[in-house]
């Protein structure tokens, strides 16, 4: 997590989803600093971990594997959701689509959709193949 936005001073959050709880804040975002503090706890207590969610940085895999020997990674759905919405909306914008509420409809889960929502979101895929292509895709991840 960045300290201030559009800079590159990072922490590092720790967190218990189950126990909803914050854990431990690291002022660094550097591998080794993050493997120093998570082996603070006892090996036992971190081999008890089952699963972590990261971001699509690159380091944390090294630092859960190293420090969570146990733990199964997941990408958290936020960062792979994030460019997939942009891609659609790219989609949208290149098929000149100007429909209104055309961006929303795409992004919400088609079985939230109203009737009305439904016939909207099949006019807005009607006007680009690969806009349907893409959305039906989009699917699978949500």
């Amino acid at each position: 997590m960045s300290k201030r936005k559009g800079h590159k001073d990072f922490v590092t959050v720790v967190s218990s989803i189950d126990a909803g709880a914050l854990l431990e804040v690291i002022d660094s975002h550097k591998q080794d600093d993050i493997i120093e503090v998570l082996k603070q706890q006892p090996i036992e207590i971190r081999e008890k971990v089952e699963e972590v969610s990261i971001d699509m940085w690159g380091g944390f895999p090294k630092v859960v594997k190293e420090v969570f020997p146990n733990a199964k990674i997941v990408i958290d759905r936020f960062h792979v959701m994030q460019p997939l919405i942009k891609e659609l909306n790219q989609l949208r914008q290149k098929a000149k689509i100007k429909i209104k509420g055309s961006r929303f409809i795409l992004l919400k889960n088609k079985v939230d959709l109203t009737e009305e929502e439904k016939v909207k979101l099949e006019n807005v895929l009607k006007c680009s193949k690969r806009l349907r292509l893409a959305y039906n895709l989009r699917v699978f991840w949500v």
